[in-house]
């Protein structure tokens, strides 16, 4: 799973460099305001990485995703994004369990335990 879901966060820290590049182009958003929320979600994104197989860290994924969506609220072009991304987060943590676990059962069958 956190191959997957790390990956789907990366390509996320880079949607929303972008986004924040477009973002500075509206006049009525300062352009150190745009940063320092880019900026956050960025640096999210990266810790995230490390913090997706613990406690919460698939809820606080689920938490950026929507975010993300909401995002499109100053760039109408990060509806879509979002979603897009909302839907890789959700394939990423629900075939990354299920990899994780056939992984749990080629292990536990061919363990030497059971040739004793």
């Amino acid at each position: 799973m956190r191959t997957l879901c790390s990956s789907t966060l990366i390509g996320e820290f880079f949607i929303i460099g972008f986004a924040g590049l477009v973002a500075m182009k509206d006049p009525d958003l300062s352009v150190s305001t745009v940063w320092l929320v880019s900026g956050i979600a960025m640096v999210l994104c990266v810790l995230l990485c490390g913090m997706v197989t613990r406690p919460g860290g698939v809820v606080l994924g689920w938490a950026l995703q929507i975010a993300l969506i909401v995002s499109g609220v100053f760039v109408p072009t990060m509806y879509f994004m979002g979603a897009v991304f909302a839907a890789l987060w959700w394939a990423s943590v629900h075939f990354g369990r299920k990899v994780d676990e056939a992984k749990a059962r080629f292990a536990a069958a061919s363990s030497p335990a059971d040739a004793a």
